[in-house]
């Protein structure tokens, strides 16, 4: 595995928990010469594991439209930082240049990037690993939301196995890898 996505909030969170994940996130990629693609931001969660990634000696690939360059203050110490016109291009070259991807802790804009790599995996369109840092419990509901659906029959029993989850991002990272 040389690359893995991280999508995650643009935001810090209320609680501190979901930033010292997203910072051992980074340092768990970098140790293990994992290059991290990100949503190219330098607020929230987002910049915490790419600051995290690039401290410990490890490449940060960027990607963000230019209508969010301002807004999530594109970050300028990154590896590479791609530029590009609309989110649709942002998650298609995210898909591309990943491997595999993690979630941490983030809002509507995280669940979209989770949820269309999942419909994705389920349709066959990619086979990469889809794992999620259950940060004090942060996606539980979610969680609990895939497993009504699967009871329900709109899930099959084998798509519920798409998501890998772990407390740990260390233990999540080498589960994915």
């Amino acid at each position: 595995m040389r690359r893995i996505c991280v999508f995650c909030g643009a935001a810090p969170g209320n609680d501190p928990r979901y930033a010292a994940a997203a910072g051992e996130l980074g340092r768990a990629l970098a140790a293990r010469s994992i290059e991290l693609v990100t949503g190219g931001g330098k607020v929230g969660l987002m910049g915490v594991v790419a600051d995290a990634t690039l401290a410990a000696g490890g490449r940060v690939i960027g990607i963000i439209p230019r209508f969010l360059e301002e807004r999530e203050v594109g970050h300028r110490g990154l590896t590479e930082l791609h530029v590009v016109g609309s989110l649709h291009e942002r998650k298609t070259l995210m898909h591309q240049l990943s491997d595999g991807f993690i979630v941490l802790p983030g809002g509507f804009g995280t669940l979209d990037e989770l949820m269309e790599s999942v419909t994705w995996a389920q349709l066959g369109l990619h086979a990469k690993p889809i794992g999620i840092v259950n940060v004090a419990g942060y996606f539980d509901d979610l969680l609990a939301f895939v497993e009504e659906a699967r009871e329900a029959g709109f899930i099959p029993a084998a798509h519920g196995e798409i998501l890998i989850v772990r407390d740990d991002p260390t233990v999540l990272v080498d589960a994915l890898t």
